[in-house]
């Protein structure tokens, strides 16, 4: 009665927030993932969440299935892995550097599951602050590459791990603290407080500031992002965070986060790989872990949106 595929996507729908979004996850159509779950219900002879409610509001008999889920799928996982480990090719390398300063707060427990799963597999962790990684991907000396910019090389794929919005962290006492969202000509007058990379890796630059040709009144970098907070906490500037990476300090009050033009500005974040690299069984368990681990972890990400 009660399958695999049911827990499956009740675990779906709670990461995802939305049939939609859950039913892109599992590459299902909204109808399918809609009927399969009528179906259940109707076979259990209960309701299992709440229709039409945002965020998705289940019911004690779907809270049920949810705890079963979490038992049960990473022990299907599990056996899984050694399954591909008993039919071989299991032995390999994942040497893998990151263009995110803030990617550490998901990326390590990231790493710390898949290496409990996968002994096996060398892995390896540079930052990709003092070198080009995405070359360095294509020549074969990396494996994969956390990044936000993906460019085009033969060889290489971008699979998206999720969706976030950039935004603005200003003092509580900024003049900007009370404005609806941040233009442009906001930060003529600013010191922009930045990570120490190249500013066309910055979406603050390329994607919002660049286009209408506007610069900030200086730039001032940092190292850390508790740096970065603590700078514009004093009022010494402003910075552009990830939301899920300024959440921390907006949540306890020690900054505000503004939204970055009428509509906000959105971003994505890939995880590159070679195209001969995808297929392999620790590769896929990799990104299911990474993706999993952000859902789990971060504030304020979703999936990304299948295109139509």
């Amino acid at each position: 009665m009660l399958e695999i595929r049911h827990l499956k996507s009740l675990h779906a729908l709670r990461e995802a927030d939305s049939l939609v979004d859950a039913a892109d996850r599992l590459h299902f159509t909204q109808s399918a993932l809609s009927h399969q779950l009528k179906e259940l219900e109707d076979r259990l002879g209960t309701q299992l969440f709440v229709r039409k409610t945002k965020p998705i509001r289940f019911t004690s008999a779907g809270l049920r299935l949810l705890t079963l889920a979490d038992t049960m799928l990473p022990l299907l996982r599990g056996a899984e892995r050694d399954l591909s480990r008993l039919s071989g090719g299991t032995a390999g390398r994942l040497h893998m550097a990151i263009e995110c300063h803030s990617c550490f707060q998901w990326l390590m427990p990231t790493i710390d599951a898949f290496r409990d799963a996968w002994p096996e597999v060398e892995l390896d962790l540079a930052s990709g602050f003092s070198f080009a990684p995405l070359p360095a991907l294509a020549r074969g000396d990396l494996d994969l590459v956390v990044t936000s910019d993906p460019v085009e090389l033969p060889g290489i794929m971008y699979i998206p791990l999720f969706t976030y919005e950039a935004m603005l962290a200003v003092s509580n006492k900024h003049k900007l603290a009370n404005k609806a969202f941040v233009e442009p000509t906001d930060l003529e007058t600013e010191v922009l407080i930045i990570y120490p990379v190249d500013r066309n890796k910055l979406d603050i630059f390329t994607h919002f500031l660049e286009p209408d040709d506007v610069e900030p009144l200086s730039v001032r970098t940092a190292e850390m992002t508790v740096m970065m907070v603590q700078l514009v906490a004093s009022n010494r500037g402003v910075c552009c965070l990830p939301n899920w990476a300024l959440h921390e300090y907006s949540s306890r009050g020690y900054v505000k986060a503004k939204q970055l033009g009428e509509k906000g500005l959105q971003a994505t974040l890939y995880a590159a790989i070679r195209e001969d690299m995808f297929d392999a069984a620790f590769m896929q368990d990799f990104l299911l872990t990474a993706k999993d681990t952000s859902f789990s972890t971060l504030e304020g990400v979703s999936m990304v949106k299948q295109a139509k």
